[in-house]
């Protein structure tokens, strides 16, 4: 089978970009914009917009009947109310997994009795360095959420299958790494 165009044999350190300048084109609250000038392996240069952010993480809670509680919420950058399972931002330099029991705390109001790692992903390796750390919560404990200000939001509980099917019609916008579709 023949190559696709722009596909070569190379070693990572072949693929790896050199910084020649960066330049912060905003800084916010959440994360900053940098814009890159780089140089490719083969001496080439290219500019790179790059969205530094702190991370993420996100959870997944599911008792013992095997129902996952995910959240509902306006989100502005679709315009629309949209399902997600508890997350939110990390601070600089907090650990992940304490960030995703204190985002399942105040968004359902849950605490987890056990708390695995599910591994980590790149959001949008593109453009930007927010990495999303995925947890498991089970043996929970229901309690009262406390939201951040500004924050309002409708707690769902629903069947782990439902949720699936519900992916798979695109009524809940996430991709399953194991799904066919």
């Amino acid at each position: 089978m023949d190559k696709p165009k722009g596909s070569i044999d190379a070693r990572d350190d072949q693929l790896i970009e050199t910084t020649v300048s960066s330049d912060v084109a905003y800084e916010g609250k959440v994360f900053q914009v940098v814009v890159k000038d780089v140089e490719l392996f083969d001496g080439s240069h290219s500019r790179r917009d790059v969205v530094l952010h702190n991370g993420g993480a996100a959870i997944v809670a599911m008792d013992q009947d095997g129902q996952v509680y995910l959240v509902r919420q306006f989100r502005s950058p679709y315009e629309e109310v949209i399902y997600e399972i508890p997350a939110g931002k990390l601070e600089k330099n907090e650990d992940p997994k304490l960030a995703a029991i204190r985002e399942l705390k105040e968004e359902t109001g849950m605490e987890a009795g056990s708390v695995v790692s599910l591994g980590k992903m790149y959001a949008t390796p593109g453009y930007c360095s927010e990495i999303i750390y995925l947890y498991l919560a089970t043996d929970l404990k229901m309690g009262e959420g406390n939201p951040d200000d500004g924050e309002f939001l409708q707690v769902m509980k629903m069947p782990l299958q439902q949720a699936l099917e519900m992916i798979d019609r695109n009524e809940i916008l996430m991709r399953r790494p194991w799904s066919a579709s």
